[in-house]
């Protein structure tokens, strides 16, 4: 058994190897600042290389009316006024910018024949302004951050696996983790850590994540460390993921199929958008276009698989094979199914956490002293309902502000906290974990959750099914305590997935209580025995434990921006 431990120093610690972290590492050594940077997954297949549609900025190369402050208005809208404005304005004005980051760093964005950055319709925007390589932008994205990475000289340490954050009296001083391969342990002592380290998504049973990514890890690694959560219960289910094979189920066909002028049918041919939003039809925001697939599937209009057609069939074939060479890569690989010939069996997919780590929206500091969230883990922009494409260029604006913030923090923190305790706890709970040789296994308790999950806080969820949820959580907690796990040959992926089985569990009791608290429908949040939205629930939700939530206001909208929203519509919302 491995139990060699190496300790390293650096003043800024990242935890993730997706855009927001490499982002934010990339400012740092521009800065000067020694940063280290790792991940659980090797660092060119981080979750940011899933994401095809594209990034968003008021760039108006297409649209020339469009501007910062209509972005913002659009955010703010569909988010169901539950977005920070603070941090929707900070990423929508700051978003240009981060375009010309990537441009700097040589991103290849498809472009028109004069040579402006070409913009493309997501669902939603009031103006083309969704920038885009093919529909493979964050693989485009990802390689361009981690060439410029390179450059720049940045150490990343990737299969490593942190566990716990180190904090001593409220204030962070490094990480501990072990390697997925030789089991060598690692103590990180830092000035600041950046926690980027994604979502929950992957505690649904179809999800548009991966195996072992998005597993609740920085939840889990923010509350124990002293942080919060925020909005844990707005999670986006993406309209469109593949319903096979079971092993791929969940998969995404990207946003752009649709932004292309892709229709939606359910099993008798009707194009059933016409019902939900006959003016905005499949160009519709997510929340609605995946409670409408689930509403057609439930009430008997399903396929026989159980989900609804998406065809691009009459598409040119050139601009299937220009726009949507992914979708088209993907369906042939998995399905051997042509889509320029046929149409895409198709249903919701947990996509996206729109909540996450409590954050200050001005630095994205967490309220422990010295630990920063930012991308998927963090919160505050995409309130109930995330518009496409947001997500990228927060990673790209979020990632140079809270470099920036780090930086300034490490270079004039007088000095640094030790807490041998907090490092025995990190090392003790690795040992226990290791000598653990109950009859209780992982995989099935990982499958348990998702369960759960997908039967009780789905696409729509009621109070008893909540409360059932709670209450199976309990089980599948109580058996924790009885797992095996196995090191082997391979390595120590084992110990992995019981680290990602605790965080699982954490994430889902946040998510759980908070929708049981949330007794409205408000955008991703359906709560069948609550139809209507409440305007007293027009508040952020704060988990820090089991039973303890707190509503926190949320500021006023700059009249600049209010001007220019549109009301906050719920037709096309819980039609049975």
């Amino acid at each position: 058994m491995n139990n060699s431990e190496i300790q390293i120093s650096t003043s800024v610690l990242v935890v993730g190897l997706g855009g927001s972290g490499l982002r934010a590492a990339i400012e740092l050594a521009e800065r000067g600042v020694d940063v280290l940077a790792v991940g659980k997954r090797p660092v060119g297949d981080a979750h940011t290389s899933l994401a095809a549609g594209g990034i968003n900025a008021a760039l108006a190369t297409m649209d020339p009316d469009d501007t910062w402050q209509q972005h913002a208005a659009d955010t703010l809208t569909e988010s169901y006024l539950l977005a920070n404005p603070i941090t929707v304005q900070i990423v929508t004005e700051g978003a240009a910018a981060g375009i010309d980051d990537l441009v700097r760093y040589g991103m290849p964005f498809t472009t028109t024949e004069d040579g402006r950055i070409s913009q493309r319709f997501f669902g939603a925007h009031r103006y083309r302004r969704t920038a885009f390589a093919g529909d493979y932008t964050g693989l485009e994205i990802q390689r361009t951050l981690r060439n410029r990475a390179q450059q720049v000289g940045i150490r990343m340490l990737d299969q490593v696996y942190i566990t716990r954050l180190l904090v001593h009296e409220n204030v962070i001083f490094g990480a501990y983790g072990f390697d997925l391969y030789s089991g060598t342990r690692y103590v990180i002592h830092a000035d600041a850590v950046i926690l980027a380290s994604g979502g929950h998504n992957r505690i649904w049973r179809r999800t548009s994540s991966r195996r072992d990514e998005n597993t609740g890890d920085s939840f889990r690694l923010a509350l124990l460390a002293g942080g919060r959560i925020r909005d844990p219960e707005l999670v986006q289910f993406h309209p469109s993921g593949l319903i096979d094979p079971e092993s791929a189920a969940g998969t995404l066909v990207s946003e752009a199929a649709r932004g292309e002028g892709g229709i939606l049918r359910n099993a008798l041919g009707e194009r059933f958008m016409e019902r939900y939003d006959p003016q905005r039809m499949e160009l519709s925001t997510r929340d609605r276009v995946a409670l409408a697939a689930y509403t057609e599937i439930k009430e008997g209009r399903g396929t026989p698989k159980g989900g609804v057609w998406l065809d691009v069939s009459h598409l040119p074939k050139e601009t299937i094979m220009s726009r949507l060479p992914r979708v088209y890569q993907t369906l042939l690989e998995l399905q051997l199914l042509d889509i320029t010939e046929e149409s895409i069996e198709i249903a919701p997919t947990a996509h996206y956490s729109m909540g996450g780590v409590w954050v200050r929206p001005e630095d994205h500091s967490t309220g422990v002293e010295g630990l920063y969230a930012i991308g998927e883990a963090a919160s505050g922009l995409h309130g109930a309902n995330r518009l496409g494409g947001n997500s990228l260029i927060e990673l790209l604006v979020f990632g140079r502000i809270v470099g920036a913030a780090a930086a300034e923090y490490s270079t004039t923190l007088p000095a640094q906290q030790r807490s041998a305790a907090a490092l025995a706890e990190a090392r003790s709970e690795v040992d226990e974990l290791l000598a653990s040789r109950g009859p209780e296994n992982v995989r099935s308790l990982q499958r348990a959750i998702r369960n759960t999950m997908t039967d009780h806080a789905g696409v729509v969820r009621d109070e008893a099914g909540l409360l059932k949820g709670l209450t199976e959580l309990d089980g599948i907690e109580a058996r924790i305590a009885d797992i095996g796990v196995h090191p082997d040959i391979a390595g120590y992926h084992d110990l992995a997935h019981a680290f990602d089985l605790k965080a699982a569990v954490l994430a889902g009791r946040a998510t759980l209580e908070a929708a049981l608290e949330r007794r409205e429908t408000r955008g991703c949040h359906n709560r069948s025995d609550y139809p209507e939205l409440d305007e007293s629930l027009q508040v952020n939700l704060v988990w820090s434990g089991p039973e303890r939530l707190e509503r926190e206001a949320i500021p006023a909208i700059p009249a600049e921006i209010a001007e220019l929203m549109g009301d906050v519509a719920t037709e096309g919302k819980l039609l049975e």
